[in-house]
């Protein structure tokens, strides 16, 4: 049997993986290219600053933006809580339980739910049963729960990368188990539960079925005041122009997507940017 040169086989796999990477990021520059280059022309500081009129013909998108903003905040601020100590209790006081296992299979469930069904659930459950009725609170938790998976999921993985001489030095210096996961454990996580609030307010932000049963309004020319309030929200905006409102222009629907683009890669950027900055300081 012949012997393959080393030298080649790293050659191919190189060539190989480089094909690979490129046949991933072509399309995504195309799309992200195409999204600049038709939308640019749209976006001014009135297209940003002023409220849709003339039934979504005419003016900006301010309460899109600001609903949008709404709505990723919101569920990060339910869902972050509730799945970090989800993460906590699976991996570091019940890692081989049976109760362990049931939460880790539904939450496996959770992540491969459609979106809509999300939708669905929270007007059944937060809009009529608890009768919160169409609003940011109904909405938000909604995205909370959609999004609760990666957030447990993206800590859960953190939590175990913590080398254990940690813990075990932690517990040999007498603290107790939560004080290790408080003072050692957790700020040594923080860049796995940054990585699950970067992937989550993606997927937040470019929803559109679970705010159109709970939050969103296709004509809302004003900002919110309480989260009792339904808000406008540039998926569903970009939904409603395409698809509802004749004679709007295509510069104008690709402007709504560029906006969008540029809200969640702003966002991405400074969460990316902190994990950095704390991936620069860590001691590991």
């Amino acid at each position: 049997m012949r012997r393959q040169d080393p030298l080649a086989q790293e050659r191919r796999a190189r060539l190989g993986l480089l094909l690979v990477t490129i046949l991933v990021i072509v399309p995504v520059a195309l799309i992200v290219g195409t999204v600049i280059v038709k939308g640019i022309g749209a976006v001014d500081w009135e297209f940003l600053s002023t409220a849709p009129r003339n039934g979504l013909r005419e003016g900006g998108i301010l309460p899109a933006i600001v609903g949008t903003l709404v709505l990723v905040a919101g569920a990060v601020l339910w869902s972050v809580p509730f799945g970090v100590a989800t993460a906590i209790y699976l991996v570091e006081y019940a890692p081989r339980s049976q109760i362990a296992r049931w939460v880790r299979l539904a939450i496996l469930n959770l992540a491969g739910i459609p979106s809509v069904v999300y939708g669905l659930f929270g007007l059944g459950i937060f809009v009529i049963g608890l009768k919160l009725g169409v609003s940011i609170l109904a909405g938000t938790l909604t995205l909370a729960l959609m999004n609760l998976p990666v957030i447990v999921t993206s800590t859960a993985e953190s939590l175990k990368a913590v080398p254990d001489r940690f813990r075990v030095a932690s517990l040999a210096l007498g603290a107790s188990r939560w004080q290790t996961v408080r003072h050692i454990v957790l700020p040594n996580s923080l860049q796995g539960i940054l990585t699950g609030i970067i992937l989550e307010t993606s997927r937040a932000a470019g929803e559109t079925a679970p705010i159109l049963f709970t939050v969103a309004a296709f004509y809302l020319p004003r900002l919110p005041r309480t989260i009792y309030d339904q808000v406008m929200a540039l998926p569903m905006h970009l939904y409603a122009i395409s698809t509802q409102v004749p004679n709007i222009g295509m510069d104008v629907r690709y402007g709504v997507a560029l906006v969008l683009l540029g809200l969640v890669l702003g966002v991405n950027a400074i969460a990316i940017a902190v994990r950095s900055r704390m991936r620069r300081n860590r001691i590991w």
